[in-house]
């Protein structure tokens, strides 16, 4: 019995390494270092302080302060649930019954069945782990570039070495150096690749890479909730007596139990509300698969522009419009009516109505007293309203290109968040804006061709 248990322990198979699912692990734990170093106090106090109270997220999304927080709070528990499911899937894979078993303890911590208050968020042992994180995700990255760099050489060798098979009679002395010269080098790509695979998570143990993964999702989650815990129903105050502080964080009903987020009331901003014409009936213009997995995303109502389908569309027109306003000699007539047609029927005819009763009141098309030309006054009220409209467009884009380009991505940036882009945005505040400031450029442009003929 002693001698099988003493073969038994020596000749146990070595734990599985990640090798090719190093990359997809590399992907998940940049996800987590994100997540991370987007609720660490200068970034919690940013967005408290800065984003929530800039003037387009409230001019177009709102100024309750509890309806942002609480989509903020919603949209990074969404990220860490993705995260977390990757973790239980490669959990699954470990030699430890405990890591096995992740998909169980992480419904636990949501479950509030854990104790978490010895997790402290930004001690010394785990920015170490978050530290170690960020070098293993560098080194995979510069495995994943040689591995692509290799794989090139090695195709321009065989078509190399198939045009000498051919008996190609230009391949000549020069080529055969220049043959010598790529497999050196390609040897060289190897021991690099090899070096690579050493560093990075290739080489890595599935119950290595989990453990560490799965200490930051518990900070995490932890650090969720001491942060939005005054904004969030459910959660237990610091200044009452709750034991061991568990985390009760019932995000999966935030968005049914939270009046703040449901009976959304708030209409601020500086452009009056308009009558609601037909129904909108747009394909949502969000890259697909983001729009399945995204829960936080879906859930904008039919009101907003995200409802509609028009995020991503009316970010380009903005910004489109900001050349224009800016560049005006960089575009085309024919830029001009490809513009145009990127608006939805509805947009084209608000235009088309506004520029009537501009047409209509000939007098403002002539200088005033003071010298100044209408195009000056336009071109200020433009730039008024382009000054808190550009930015919340530009974050539109920047949340399309960050998770849609995610799996190229390895650094741990916070990334940006729903509540300043136009996803969550008034839609008839939002048209208002836009057809403002594509009327006023239609003047602009129209006063100074006038102008120019005269």
């Amino acid at each position: 019995m002693v001698v099988e248990r003493y073969y038994f322990f020596h000749h146990r198979p070595p734990a599985a390494t990640l090798e090719i699912l190093a990359f997809d692990t590399a992907n998940t734990m940049r996800r987590l270092v994100s997540l991370y170093n987007s609720l660490t106090d200068a970034e919690v106090s940013k967005l408290c302080n800065h984003t929530i109270n800039s003037k387009g997220v409230v001019y177009l999304n709102s100024k309750q302060e509890c309806f942002l927080l609480n989509l903020a709070c919603a949209e990074r528990l969404e990220e860490l649930d993705v995260a977390a499911a990757t973790v239980s899937q490669l959990g699954r894979k470990c030699s430890d019954p405990g890591l096995n078993q992740f998909h169980l303890v992480y419904a636990d911590l949501k479950a509030g069945m854990i104790n978490t208050r010895k997790l402290q968020f930004g001690s010394r042992s785990v920015l170490k782990s978050v530290e170690k994180m960020e070098k293993l995700v560098l080194a995979t990255a510069k495995l994943h570039d040689a591995m692509v760099c290799l794989a090139d050489m090695e195709a321009s060798e065989k078509k190399v070495q198939h045009w000498k098979a051919l008996g190609c009679k230009n391949f000549g002395y020069r080529h055969q150096v220049n043959i010598q010269t790529l497999c050196d080098q390609i040897a060289f790509q190897r021991k690099q690749v090899r070096r690579y695979k050493e560093l990075s998570l290739w080489n890595q143990t599935f119950d290595k890479a989990v453990r560490l993964m799965v200490r930051i999702v518990f900070i995490i989650y932890a650090r969720i909730c001491s942060v939005f815990e005054p904004y969030i129903s459910g959660l237990p105050t610091n200044d009452q007596n709750f034991g061991d502080c568990y985390c009760l964080l019932e995000h999966r009903e935030l968005y049914q139990t939270n009046c703040c987020l449901t009976n959304r009331v708030s209409k601020s901003g500086p452009i009056s509300k308009t009558n609601k014409s037909g129904p909108i009936r747009f394909v949502p213009d969000e890259d697909d698969e983001i729009a399945k997995s995204n829960r936080v995303l879906k859930m904008a109502s039919p009101s907003t522009v995200g409802g509609a389908g028009l995020s991503f569309r009316y970010a380009s027109v903005i910004m489109f419009a900001e050349r224009c306003l800016h560049s005006p000699g960089s575009i085309g007539e024919s830029e001009r009516e490809a513009l145009y047609e990127m608006l939805p029927e509805r947009l084209k005819e608000k235009v088309r109505k506004k520029m009537r009763g501009q047409w209509l009141k000939g007098e403002e098309w002539e200088e005033g007293g003071d010298g100044r030309s209408p195009a000056e006054g336009w071109r200020e009220a433009v730039e008024e309203i382009m000054e808190w409209l550009t930015p919340v467009a530009r974050d539109t884009t920047r949340w399309q290109a960050e998770r849609s380009m995610e799996k190229q991505r390895y650094d741990g940036k916070p990334t940006t968040l729903l509540l300043q882009t136009l996803h969550y945005s008034d839609l008839d505040k939002a048209e208002a804006a836009i057809v403002e400031v594509l009327v006023g450029l239609s003047c602009i442009f129209k006063y100074e061709k006038r102008r120019r003929q005269r």
